[in-house]
């Protein structure tokens, strides 16, 4: 394992999985979002008290790192299910007229 300062890995936090060194965020998230797409400006956004040196940081470990990130994503899958790899904020198409309501406050149709 690639070592990083800002990432550690404690067996009493999160089951020993990676996180930003002193806080409960998990490298794995970081990564997954960043690998699709989700740039550093918006995680910046959604974990304002990281700042970038942490943010870049998890990514560069996770980068390193990439078969334990893969295992910990597969061990959270397993865990959460399907929901692990939603991006918060994200709306599904599918989703936006639920009900039949579409805009202009006519239904079905």
């Amino acid at each position: 394992m690639v070592h990083h300062p800002h990432v550690e890995v404690r067996e009493d936090l999160l089951s020993g999985s990676p996180v930003v060194r002193g806080t409960r965020v998990p490298v794995r998230r970081l990564w997954s979002w960043h690998r699709r797409g989700i740039t550093v400006e918006t995680l910046l956004k959604r974990y304002p008290q990281l700042g970038p040196a942490r943010v870049l940081s998890a990514l560069a470990f996770a980068y390193d790192n990439e078969p334990l990130m893969a295992a910990d994503l597969a061990r959270e899958r397993v865990l959460v299910g399907p929901a692990a790899d939603d991006i918060p904020g994200v709306m599904k198409q599918e989703n936006l007229f639920a009900g039949g309501n579409k805009p202009g406050g006519k239904a079905g149709g």
